[in-house]
């Protein structure tokens, strides 16, 4: 049964994470990789455009399927080992959540949409997911 997810990182990192084929949550830990699985679908919103900076984006700014295999860690240089899943990213444009917010279940009629978005990785619905993929230019 496929999993359905949206993954939190700023845009810089997700960017980064699209040209190399995969995906680390929550800085690199490895507990939210395990939930996941080979043939799940993740979306990444994107809160800001750069780690830590105030420079707001929300939007929806990668959309793809988990590859086979493991989590497993990677080198990034300065003792910096981040958890990864490898992902085949969809051809996808950038989507605003805002048109979306009532739209979605998970965020429909709630002041404070943002607030579950802390925790790195959210589990949503199929339906919830395909209204993200259109919003995307996606067709699956």
């Amino acid at each position: 049964m496929t999993g359905y997810w949206i993954a939190v990182a700023s845009a810089e990192h997700v960017r980064r994470g699209r040209a190399e084929g995969f995906m680390q949550v929550c800085h690199g830990k490895a507990g939210p990789l395990r939930r996941v699985r080979p043939g799940d679908r993740v979306a990444y919103y994107s809160p800001t455009v750069t780690f830590a900076a105030k420079d707001r984006l929300q939007a929806f700014t990668a959309i793809g399927t988990v590859r086979s295999g493991e989590a497993y860690l990677a080198d990034m240089g300065g003792g910096f080992r981040p958890w990864r899943r490898d992902i085949a990213w969809d051809e996808a444009r950038e989507a605003p959540i805002r048109p979306l917010l009532d739209a979605l279940d998970f965020t429909a009629g709630q002041a404070s949409w943002g607030y579950q978005f802390r925790f790195g990785l959210l589990p949503v619905g199929r339906q919830d997911f395909e209204r993200i993929e259109a919003a995307m230019a996606i067709s699956t």
